[in-house]
């Protein structure tokens, strides 16, 4: 889903290195694989617990083909012998059982103790991305597709299971295993053993890098692919109604089908690159069995070894060969992890625009007086959105700002709010500029009025609670009554527990107006910002709604934002805006006496409502000239 203003300012120029456009420069593995170290070392006692698990389950298993060919060779008695029963190696018989059961006793130890480590590593990081992204500015998220990031988000966080599960308990053992079976055939064998033996790792392991590295861009071009079918899947499902006021359902499908195509491209290709690549090791496998076991053969035809030695010869090769085919599986997924994970990790490390100073004090509010001081802006340097804007909201008064479309009045909410920072001058709350002050402190000293309310896709009692968490359900029904919505709620079929839909598509205009201001009463800010907050609704709507937020802005201090002069009367201090700088300010009969761009806007409004054009005193003043800036 692409996030899109709901204003009509200019949404900032996405940068030219956006991560999830596939422009980002992916970084090495192995700085991915550092990015996640700390994260599993908090629990090193458990770590290498498991790897002592581990390695003793890989100790014993070595010794069950030990203890077979003892086994063998203690049963090389004639047929017939009476003595046979009484030669047969209990012992040998019983220890055999014993080493094979603590293998795998020794291998669930280890997934018991490193269950542990690998859900907190991925709860954590998990929870520190999610945080990270709320940490982020407003500029990041503008130019993000929502639905393309979770599913990097979500790879990654499965690529950390699937990178810890095999390099730090898989790996490493099954190096000790190949050891230990090259230096007993070194000791207990001629060096032909042990040399082919290594010939064959070698060359199985060269074989599965190159053709892994190989085909690693063919999953790196599946994901980005399959990030695009989603986000235009998402974006589409989102836009649901404007889809079908155009009819454009088989569009939006064979949209999402040229993406599937590509996909399914992709998917072939690296799927037919996988299957060389098992044939290749398979291949080399089988050689170098045939070549080992032809050793053993010669040496028993010699009288050199025993048919035990050449039961564990090729008992040997094949236990070690089982997890040598699990090593390619393993740096395969590790490679496809990394990859995976790398998205989430450059994102983790995305620098914050608009960050808290260390040590910043927390807002003290004492009156709420808000102070723009020569402030000047622009999301894009060669375009300026406010230039040199200086003016004062004095503790609980109201504060109109008017202008046309693009003149930089939703950009003032948006600096108070700290989405972004100030270019030039600076924005001060009871004297104290907001950039030297925590954010959290700022932003819940602030509530807001939008003009697109969107809620969260649960019920209209967690979006009301939602200006005060930890708010008691009377508190919460209070503002809602106060908000005058209380009554609506009731009579509902569930009451409070209404699902409101995606983006609170199930109620009107109005009423998610209202959610909206029950939730900044709930709220209590000592500063309110009315953003286009009447501007959708309908004529009745808009004067019911305004009644109320002129009861909620008493004794508050208000930032009042408007096309529509009907809503502005009554404010303390109006500022017209045009071009990003204050030209007109005073009250509402001040500047009418002043005959200037106030009033004309005001004449027109009244010449349409002589003309009887419906919904007059509803009009958008962005009309003729007035779109010269949009």
């Amino acid at each position: 889903m692409r996030r899109y203003s709901t204003t009509a300012e200019p949404a900032p120029a996405e940068p030219a290195n956006s991560l999830f456009q596939g422009g980002g420069a992916r970084r090495s593995d192995w700085q991915t694989v550092r990015n996640l170290l700390p994260y599993v070392w908090h629990y090193k006692w458990r770590v290498m617990l498991a790897l002592t698990c581990l390695v003793a389950a890989k100790v014993a298993n070595l010794g069950v083909p030990v203890l077979m060919k003892k086994l063998v060779d203690s049963m090389n008695i004639a047929p017939g012998d009476p003595a046979a029963l009484l030669a047969v190696p209990v012992g040998l018989i019983v220890g055999y059982g014993l080493l094979r059961l603590s293998s795998t006793l020794f291998t669930e130890l280890r997934e018991i103790l490193f269950s542990k480590v690998t859900q907190s590593a991925v709860r954590e990081i998990a929870l520190q991305v999610f945080r990270h992204l709320h940490a982020l500015s407003l500029r990041f998220h503008l130019d993000r597709q929502t639905g393309g990031m979770s599913r990097d988000i979500e790879r990654g966080t499965r690529g950390i299971q699937s990178l810890i599960s095999y390099s730090l308990y898989s790996i490493l053992p099954t190096l000790v295993e190949m050891s230990l079976v090259i230096g007993f055939f070194v000791v207990r064998y001629d060096i032909w053993f042990a040399a082919i033996t290594i010939c064959a790792l070698a060359g199985y392991i060269v074989f599965t890098i190159v053709v892994t590295e190989w085909r690693t861009h063919f999953r790196r071009k599946m994901n980005e692919l399959d990030s695009r079918a989603n986000q235009k899947a998402i974006d589409s499902l989102l836009n649901f109604e404007t889809v079908k006021y155009f009819g454009n359902e088989e569009y939006e499908a064979r949209r999402y089908d040229e993406n599937l195509r590509t996909y399914r491209t992709a998917a072939i290709r690296s799927q037919n690159s996988l299957s060389f690549l098992n044939f290749g090791q398979q291949a080399i496998i089988a050689l170098g069995l045939i070549l080992i076991l032809w050793r053993a053969t010669v040496g028993v035809a010699a009288g050199k070894l025993t048919l035990g030695d050449l039961v564990l010869v090729n008992t040997l090769m094949i236990q070690l060969y089982i997890p040598l085919n699990f090593l390619g599986v393993i740096y395969r997924e590790i490679k496809q992890a990394t990859t995976d994970m790398d998205r989430m990790f450059v994102l983790l490390g995305t620098q914050q625009e608009v960050a808290d100073t260390p040590g910043a004090p927390v807002l003290a509010v004492n009156g709420a007086e808000v102070r723009f001081r020569h402030v000047g802006f622009g999301y894009e340097k060669n375009r300026v959105i406010l230039d040199d804007v200086d003016f004062t909201i004095a503790a609980g008064t109201t504060t109109a700002v008017v202008g046309h479309s693009g003149s930089g009045k939703s950009t003032l909410a948006r600096l108070l709010f700290r989405f972004y920072d100030v270019t030039r001058g600076s924005i001060e709350v009871d004297g104290q500029d907001i950039r030297k002050v925590r954010q959290v402190s700022l932003r819940a000293s602030i509530g807001i009025v939008p003009q697109d309310t969107v809620l969260f896709n649960d019920s209209i009692y967690y979006n009301i609670a939602y200006g005060r968490p930890e708010a008691t359900r009377e508190e919460v029904i209070e503002a809602a009554r106060a908000a005058q919505i209380d009554t609506f709620i009731s009579e509902l079929p569930q009451g409070y527990d209404t699902p409101v839909g995606e983006r609170g598509l199930k109620l009107s205009g109005g009423e998610k107006q209202r959610v909206a201001i029950a939730r900044t009463l709930l709220k209590n800010p000592p500063i309110l910002v009315f953003d286009e907050a009447t501007s959708a609704l309908d004529s009745r709507t808009e004067q019911a709604i305004q009644s109320e937020l002129m009861r909620l802005a008493q004794n508050r201090t208000t930032l009042l934002i408007a096309h529509r002069l009907s809503t502005v009367v009554h404010a303390d201090q109006i500022l017209v805006m045009d071009r990003g700088r204050i030209i007109e300010r005073g009250t509402h009969a001040e500047l009418m006496r002043a005959n200037g761009h106030y009033a004309e806007m005001w004449q027109i409004q009244a010449r349409n409502a002589a003309e009887g054009s419906p919904d007059a005193d509803a009009l958008a003043i962005d009309v003729g000239d007035a779109t010269q800036d949009a």
